[in-house]
């Protein structure tokens, strides 16, 4: 058994440091009395002791429902070189005393960026949003590869511990290193801009996401503009024209701003957008230029991520065409994200239950429609949209009128907490068994059993916390 607070599979190599330059980044003490000359070679930095390996350095976070120093032992046993805590602990290894554990592994991450910084060209790109920062990570991460090395986070690493460890994975080869930065607060922005200050700052949308944590839109907007306020002169802030509140962050940097949107206004802009189950075709509009774009990944709401790393892109010396050109070798979003999965029987699912909000939702059942031919039938299968607060009730509201509006054929709401979709649904239209409500995911699983037939188009969607994600690999029958 060990600490599952902090969960980081696959995390990146630091670059070789001394003990010492460890302890004087990280503002601790070394406990071994030792000068600290001894060498740690380029390894792991862990916050999992089930993910360390020789080698490899642990730091014992204290989490929301545990505690890391309670297996720094676990790790030391897994192969742990160096533990750095927030107290000196009895194991067989060297230990850094410090008085914060987050803010010196966040620490360690600005020193390894600055290093790597002065010795070579590495250019950092950030991006935030209340939607589409995964996915546009992703489209960043394989546009940048084929220029350079390029380090960016797997699946979601953008909070004030997975995004450090995503920056701790830079080397004097990386050439670009993409960061994914998320909040929860006013601040938090800021605080992951005080590790790394990129080069390009990305502000994506600013929506319901999270809603309950903030209190309002403003709030939000508050705290997403923090990735744009404090770029310097030299950086460059892209931006959605097409949200009047992220646009409005013009006025709130000093750095260049390159407008990206879905109007002839953006510097970078699409139009003829058509969306098909076989992905997201438009015309990219770029100096004078038109660019066809065919992605291979479902959804309309796709083109302003797209828009978005391809102006990113090309702040950072990427022409749009060969941004382009790495963008349609993309086959998914990401593992659980518009997927799209050929299930037996001729039913296809989109499973595109790893997070949800009011916008994405709503994005996610238009595709649904938009992609279901004349003799097929759109099945809807959601949950609860988490974190809204008082607005929960109202989101779930809107969400299930907006089904019937689109003509979703078959709607079943899984939890106590997603109710107000069903509810909506059958007062907004005059339904006779197209909505089915059910506690569980098994219950779904069995009614999904009963119900589904051949050419089917089955969305699922919904909050992680939902855990409807499986229920949509279990309908295609997928086992990885």
């Amino acid at each position: 058994m060990s600490s599952p607070a902090f969960i980081n599979p696959g995390a990146p190599h630091v670059i070789e440091l001394s003990f010492a330059e460890i302890a004087t980044a990280v503002s601790g003490e070394l406990s071994d009395g030792s000068d600290g000359q001894r060498r740690l070679p380029a390894s792991s930095v862990q916050t999992d002791s089930r993910l360390n390996t020789p080698g490899s350095i642990f730091f014992a976070l204290r989490g929301e429902t545990t505690d890391g120093h309670l297996f720094a032992a676990k790790a030391v046993e897994n192969g742990a070189a160096l533990v750095i805590a927030e107290r000196p602990l009895e194991l067989d290894v060297p230990q850094i005393i410090v008085s914060n554990g987050v803010a010196a592994l966040q620490a360690l991450a600005r020193f390894v960026v600055a290093s790597v910084r002065d010795k070579g060209d590495l250019q950092v790109v950030a991006v935030t949003g209340s939607n589409g920062k995964t996915t546009t990570k992703n489209m960043l991460r394989t546009i940048l590869e084929r220029s350079g090395e390029t380090v960016a986070p797997q699946g979601s690493f953008n909070n004030d511990v997975g995004a450090p460890i995503t920056m701790l994975g830079v080397t004097d080869s990386t050439r670009y290193l993409v960061v994914e930065m998320g909040a929860d607060g006013i601040g938090d922005i800021a605080r992951l801009q005080s590790v790394v200050m990129p080069d390009v700052g990305i502000v994506l949308m600013v929506g319901l996401a999270h809603i309950g944590k903030f209190g309002d839109a403003a709030a939000t907007a508050r705290a997403k503009s923090e990735m744009v306020s404090s770029l310097p002169a030299t950086a460059t802030a892209v931006l959605n024209s097409d949200d009047g509140r992220v646009k409005a962050m013009a006025q709130q940097t000093d750095a260049k701003v390159a407008f990206f949107g879905l109007d002839a206004s953006a510097e970078i802009w699409a139009d003829d957008i058509q969306a098909t189950a076989k992905g997201t075709a438009f015309d990219l509009h770029v100096d004078d230029t038109v660019v066809p774009v065919q992605l291979r990944i479902l959804g309309e709401h796709h083109v302003t991520n797209a828009l978005a790393a391809i102006t990113a892109a090309r702040a950072l010396g990427v022409s749009p065409t060969d941004s382009v050109a790495a963008l349609e070798s993309i086959d998914r979003a990401e593992r659980w994200r518009m997927e799209l999965l050929e299930a037996p029987g001729g039913i296809t699912v989109i499973n595109d239950a790893y997070n949800a909000s009011p916008d994405s939702m709503a994005a996610a059942l238009k595709t649904l429609v938009q992609v279901v031919g004349p003799n097929n039938r759109s099945v809807a299968v959601l949950g609860e949209i988490a974190e809204l607060g008082d607005y929960a009730n109202e989101e779930h509201d809107r969400i299930g009128r907006l089904i019937v509006r689109l003509n979703v054929q078959k709607l079943i709401v899984v939890g106590h907490a997603a109710r107000h979709i069903h509810n909506a649904a059958g007062l907004e239209g005059s339904w006779d068994g197209e909505s089915v409500l059910v506690d569980s995911v098994e219950e779904a699983y069995a009614v999904l059993r009963e119900e589904l037939r051949e050419g089917d188009v089955v969305l699922v969607k919904s909050s992680n916390s939902a855990g409807l994600r499986h229920l949509g690999d279990r309908i295609a029958e997928v086992t990885a």
